[in-house]
This record gives C-alpha cells, sequence and structure tokens, in this order.
C-alpha cells in the first residue's frame, strides 16, 4: 500500500512534536516573560567622562582619544567592580586621617592619599615581587629609606612610617622630573626606569609616553579612584557613615628593652595577640629581641576592658621560637 506525501509529512511532524514534548524542560515555556522581565529590571550604563580631569594640580589631556579612553576602562573597571570599591570607601575612612596627615606634613599632594588604595587596598599585604604593606615597599627601599627590617621586625608593615619612607621616595622624584603626575608613574616602575623611557621616546609628558602595561594603566587607575570616592553616590555607591570603618583610638607604649613574649603585654592592657598584630603589623614574631636598646612604639586601643597605665614588665630574655604564619 503506498502512503502518499501528505501522510508522511504529517507522521514526520507528529514525531517531531513529540520529541520537543519529551525533551522540554519545565519552565521553558515562560523563557520569553524571564528574558522581558530580565531586559527591564537589569541594566548596566556607560558612564559620562569628566570634561575636567587633574592630578594633584596638573591638568589630564582628557580631550586625547586614548587618554579618554583610557580613563574610562578604569573608571569602568572600578564602578562595576562594586565589592572591591565598596570595600575602598570603608577603609579608607579609618586610614585616610593619618595618611592625609603625614603627606600634608611632608608637604605632597593629598590626591598621593589614593596611591595606597590602588597598590594594596589599604591591606598590608606581600606581593609576588616581595613588595609589603599598604605602600607596597620593596626591601632594598626600605633599608634605603631607614626602615628596619628583619625577621622579627618589618617596619615596611608600620603605616606611618612606610607612609614618610613614600612621602620621602615622591619628593625625590618630584625633584628629578618636576611633576607629580611622573612622580606617581615612577612609584610604579621607578625613576630610573621611568627616565630612561622619556629619553628614550623624547616625550616628558606620562600621557604622551607609550609604557608597559601595568604602568600604562597607573595613573590612570589613580585618577578613577579619585573621581569616584570623592563623589561614590553619582557613581552609585551609597555608604552610610555607620557603615564606614571608623577610625581607632589608641595609645602608645614604649618598649626599650627585650621582651620575651608579648603575652604578658596583651594580659596586661586587656588585649589578645590578634588584636595586638592588627595595630602592630611590623612585629613579625611574638616576642622582640632587642639588644641595642631600641625604643619601639607599640600601638595599643583605648577602647579595651582592664587598661592599665602602668609602666610594662619585661622579661629580659628572648627564648628562640619557631617562626609563625603571620
Amino acid at each position: 500500500m503506498k502512503i502518499s506525501a501528505e501522510k508522511i509529512s504529517l507522521y514526520l511532524a507528529l514525531i517531531a512534536m513529540g520529541s520537543l514534548l519529551t525533551f522540554a524542560k519545565p519552565g521553558d515555556s515562560d523563557d520569553t516573560g524571564q528574558k522581558e522581565t530580565f531586559k527591564d529590571n537589569y541594566s548596566i550604563y556607560s558612564l559620562p567622562i569628566p570634561e575636567n580631569l587633574a592630578f594633584a594640580g596638573e591638568h589630564v589631556p582628557i580631550g586625547d582619544p586614548q587618554v579618554r579612553e583610557a580613563f574610562d576602562r578604569e573608571l569602568l573597571v572600578n564602578t562595576y567592580w562594586q565589592s572591591q570599591t565598596l570595600l575602598f570607601i570603608k577603609r579608607s575612612a579609618r586610614h585616610f586621617p593619618m595618611i592625609e596627615k603625614v603627606l600634608k606634613e611632608n608637604g605632597i599632594p593629598e590626591d598621593f592619599k589614593y596611591l595606597p588604595l590602588i597598590e594594596s587596598g589599604l591591606q598590608p599585604i606581600v606581593s609576588p615581587a616581595g613588595a609589603v604593606g599598604f605602600w607596597q615597599i620593596m626591601e632594598s627601599t626600605g633599608k634605603q629609606y631607614g626602615l628596619e627590617i628583619n625577621r622579627e621586625v618589618d617596619e615596611r608593615y608600620h603605616v606611618e612610617k612606610a607612609t614618610r619612607v613614600a612621602c620621602a621616595y615622591l619628593k625625590e622624584a618630584y625633584e628629578e622630573f618636576g611633576s607629580w603626575t611622573l612622580a606617581a608613574a615612577s612609584y610604579n616602575m621607578g625613576i630610573t626606569g621611568l627616565k630612561k623611557q622619556m629619553e628614550r621616546q623624547r616625550e616628558n609628558s606620562y600621557y604622551a609616553l607609550n609604557l608597559n602595561p601595568e604602568t600604562a594603566r597607573y595613573v590612570y587607575r589613580l585618577l578613577a579612584v579619585k573621581e569616584i570616592l570623592d563623589d561614590p553616590e553619582q557613581y552609585g555607591f551609597h555608604v552610610r557613615a555607620k557603615d564606614r570603618y571608623p577610625e581607632i583610638e589608641t595609645f602608645t607604649v614604649e618598649v626599650d628593652s627585650s621582651l620575651s613574649h608579648v603575652a604578658h603585654l596583651n594580659r596586661k592592657y586587656g588585649i589578645n595577640y590578634r588584636i595586638l598584630k592588627y595595630h602592630n603589623p611590623w612585629l613579625r614574631m611574638e616576642y622582640l629581641p632587642n639588644s641595642n636598646g631600641k625604643v619601639y612604639e607599640l600601638i595599643i586601643p583605648k577602647n579595651t576592658d582592664n587598661v592599665m597605665d602602668q609602666p610594662i614588665d619585661r622579661p629580659m630574655s628572648a627564648p628562640a621560637a619557631e617562626e609563625s604564619n603571620h
């Protein structure tokens, strides 16, 4: 018996429909509505570029298409990396007052307070290259500017001392280049490296130089972070005063001899090792051998129980100990 072409077509259509019904997943029927809802309720916007930009009082040629696009990239990255930028805003409330004070004392423009934000996120981190602390200082640089760096003490983690070292470096760079923008760029690639590129390319402006990818982005990252933190709500960041990390009121305790272990100090001032390390990350071990009688200042938070304004009983010996994870 012959089957007509029409019947064959009908049979095939029924089989195809059955296949669709067999493999259809629950919820497929409302995909169109889901897509429409997503489109109507989720939006990502390009950002307007400010027509006037400056860093440390120095003009940014934002009319240059390449400069404009480089800044746009960093503004987008930092605006839409919301968790990181929220943490920048919160941490800056705690740490900027001290950093601003030291910058002012040393004649460094306030815009440089954003530099440790892009270097470390205001965290006592160690980079793969071995740069340390808020300001990401290498060991050779730290020692060159007078920081103590050894197994027990690493003052690159001391925020105020590290800020003063950064100021000294930036002053030197400004004297070399006559530009705070170039001084900022040199913080990333070094004075010598930047100077060589300027001589090679016969250019004296950061914005005219062809630099390695990291340094080429560096000043634009500074500019973007500054732009956002100067007016967070304009970029969608709504951070209440109570959400920002507050400054912690502290006092200092002088230590001029060895500590066999900091535990007795912690008990004396009603704190624990974690709190002591948070405020004194430069203290790398749980003891402090101090054969030279150097005066160290330990920072102690005031809002602790059993704070006693008494001299420390200092055991003089420092026993050998295995290094802990810090």
